[in-house]
């Protein structure tokens, strides 16, 4: 009976603790996500996909770490690095991370708006109305109720595998291209670096680690929650990039196989699949974006808010009234009306601007896996918590592989390649 008693435990604490790093990887399928893995797919077929194993291996290592630092210190990310390197480095990091998840933003109330166009609704309609919803579910909700609405959309994103399984890919060439990667001529090309580069941005994008880190405080998960915790984290990354991989093999099969090579917006992707794949798959995939835009839109401000405050000492937090958090729910608010506003404006290139936005991340991110690293790495603030020597070596070779691809890339742009 003890055995027994101490798995019903185990089963219990991971169910009080489950929620933080599943929504945080399930977030990075957002309509920016899609966007991005469906343009990989389109334009160069299986050619992405190796990038899928070690993408997922770096996003676990580094979910883990704000995970960990979290439950450990109990305090944001913002706030370590404040506390430990100044309120200079702060605010600028503040506001790179204010600039860039803007742009996130607005990627998802295009992706919104794409969503139900292919329903015959019209943008002006639904991107306020939406813009509204989202406002409301996290002003007007308690934390707890809150993310279980985050936790249930989560699992929507198991239509996209349906979809990727219904466009009939090839398998077995699919299979070899996910462990193999492609000849080294097209490292040298300037649209494959530039896209790899927002593969992995999009993946494990900067705010991710705020969000996460935030989250588990916010959750109360202490050094003795901290276990099963882990198991949250895992299981996120490791969902969220199978159904990155279905995203790109579905395009793959579909876009790129029939020669959909530029996908103008996610709405193209969709009814792309419409007469390849079958009914089915478009209302799936429809379905799809919808669920993972208007997620994304909830959360994204949200990660920046709980971000900015933070970093710059103001309340902050969904578990918080209005008036005890009069800065953090003022700048939600505002993110939220300037990204549904800039999708009101006519003739935006919104997939350009949604991919730039992924190129940005994986750019910034090396910045933020630095600090995440000196922090993560002192005895004094992490005890017995701190790295173990395989997770640096996993984190240090991302962060020093992104900026060779961005130096790479930009070297491409100067060599006109």
């Amino acid at each position: 009976m003890r055995p027994l008693r101490r798995w019903k435990t185990r089963i219990l604490l991971f169910f009080a603790v489950v929620g933080p790093g599943f929504i945080t990887a399930n977030v990075d399928n957002d309509a920016n996500g899609i966007y991005t893995y469906s343009s990989a797919g389109a334009q160069f077929g299986h050619m992405l996909l190796w990038t899928m194993i070690p993408i997922t291996l770096a996003l676990i290592v580094v979910q883990e770490i704000s995970a960990r630092m979290g439950a450990v210190t109990g305090k944001g990310l913002s706030d370590l690095i404040r506390e430990e390197f100044g309120l200079r480095i702060t605010f600028f990091m503040m506001l790179g991370i204010l600039i860039i998840n803007f742009g996130n933003v607005v990627g998802e109330f295009a992706g919104i708006a794409g969503s139900l166009e292919l329903f015959g609704l019209s943008k002006y309609i639904t991107v306020p109305i939406c813009a509204v919803i989202v406002w409301l579910i996290v002003v007007k909700g308690q934390y707890k109720s809150v993310e279980k609405v985050f936790l249930v959309a989560s699992f929507f994103y198991v239509t996209y595998i349906f979809a990727g399984v219904l466009a009939k890919p090839a398998w077995i060439e699919a299979l070899v291209a996910t462990v193999k990667p492609p000849h080294k001529e097209m490292f040298v090309q300037q649209s494959y670096l530039y896209m790899v580069i927002g593969v992995v941005g999009t993946t494990i994008a900067p705010w991710m680690q705020f969000y996460l880190q935030s989250s588990i405080v916010e959750k109360g998960v202490s050094k003795r929650q901290y276990k099963a915790s882990q198991i949250d984290v895992v299981a996120g990354c490791i969902f969220t990039d199978v159904v990155a991989w279905f995203i790109i093999v579905a395009c793959a099969a579909t876009l790129y196989a029939h020669g959909y090579h530029n996908i103008a917006d996610a709405k193209d992707a969709a009814q792309a699949l419409h007469p390849l794949a079958g009914d089915y798959a478009y209302i799936l995939f429809a379905m799809g974006l919808f669920n993972a835009s208007l997620f994304a839109a909830s959360i994204l401000p949200l990660s920046t808010a709980y971000t900015v405050c933070e970093g710059l000492g103001f309340e902050s937090g969904v578990g918080k009234k209005f008036g005890e958090a009069p800065v953090f729910y003022w700048l939600y608010t505002a993110l939220i009306v300037a990204g549904a506003g800039v999708i009101l404006i006519p003739d935006l290139p919104l997939v350009k601007i949604a991919i730039l936005s992924q190129v940005v991340n994986g750019i910034a991110v090396p910045p933020v896996l630095v600090f995440m690293l000196l922090l993560v790495n002192k005895k004094e603030l992490m005890g017995e918590y701190v790295n173990s020597r395989a997770y640096n070596i996993v984190a240090w070779a991302t962060t020093v592989l992104m900026v060779v691809l961005s130096i790479a890339w930009f070297w491409t742009l100067r060599a006109g390649g």
